[in-house]
């Protein structure tokens, strides 16, 4: 995944939804402690800035140094570099060592990891008992049928320019992500717990969430504009003019469980 989102870092910082702080809330509830947490592929600290809110410390990770230099700075988070070279042992004394971790969260994101690797890392860090992994991640935005008529055929043709397999967890809501950790009541392998998340926006904002999306970067690369000014228009003209402002709502997806003991 290195690399895949570093030339459109700027755009995460304002263009993607905020997560409910009840998600948080409830994940917390749910560790019997709340010392150490971790946050992988935090990107712009997005999630780990929530986290924050429950844990006495984060170490929140990433692969992309481009991403990192837009964290939100916060006391309780350590922001850390961890290149693709980083051997399994290294990231596990970065972290915090071997059964460590009340809480590990990877929002809209682990569909690109190594997911055997990770894991393995994983049930580690952990502490066990007591310790908590939660992924998630978001695919449909609901905005309006006008919206989503051209939504939808927008969507169609950046199909052949996203990394596959992996986004097709994405557009299956991860319903077959792997997921090698005993169930908590928040979604499990196979079943993932489904959740919105509403997000009030302009329609330059949307834009630039479209424009976040690492296929039009791709695409980009080729030669091929996906996001033309013939298109924007036309998806203005859907939005309901320039100046409106609209509560959208993002179709989200999320897995928790713990290391069988």
């Amino acid at each position: 995944m290195a690399g895949l989102f570093d030339k459109q870092a700027d755009l995460y910082l304002d263009a993607r939804p905020n997560y409910p702080s009840e998600w948080f809330s409830k994940l917390a509830d749910l560790t019997d402690r709340h010392g150490l947490a971790w946050d992988a592929a935090t990107g712009n600290g997005q999630a780990a800035l929530a986290v924050a809110d429950h844990y006495e410390r984060v170490i929140a990770t990433d692969v992309s140094e481009s991403q990192l230099k837009f964290a939100t700075t916060h006391p309780k988070i350590d922001y850390r570099h961890t290149p693709s070279s980083m051997t399994d042992d290294e990231l596990v004394e970065l972290i915090g060592g071997e059964n460590s971790v009340d809480l590990i969260t990877v929002a809209q994101a682990v569909h690109w990891f190594d997911l055997p690797r990770f894991y393995a890392v994983a049930k580690r860090v952990l502490r066990k008992p007591g310790g908590i992994i939660a992924v998630w991640g978001y695919n449909d935005v609901v905005v309006s049928p006008e919206f989503e008529t051209v939504q939808y055929r927008f969507h169609a043709e950046t199909l052949p320019y996203w990394k596959y397999p992996n986004i097709q967890h994405v557009f299956d809501a991860y319903e077959a992500l792997p997921f090698p950790f005993e169930s908590v009541g928040m979604g499990s392998e196979g079943e993932p717990l489904k959740l919105e998340m509403p997000k009030t926006t302009s329609f330059e904002g949307i834009v630039r969430m479209f424009k976040s999306w690492s296929a039009l970067v791709t695409a980009k690369e080729k030669g091929v504009d996906l996001l033309p000014e013939s298109l924007v228009r036309e998806l203005e003209t859907a939005w309901g003019g320039a100046d409106l402002i609209r509560t959208v709502v993002y179709k989200a997806f999320m897995i928790a469980g713990k290391v069988s003991v």
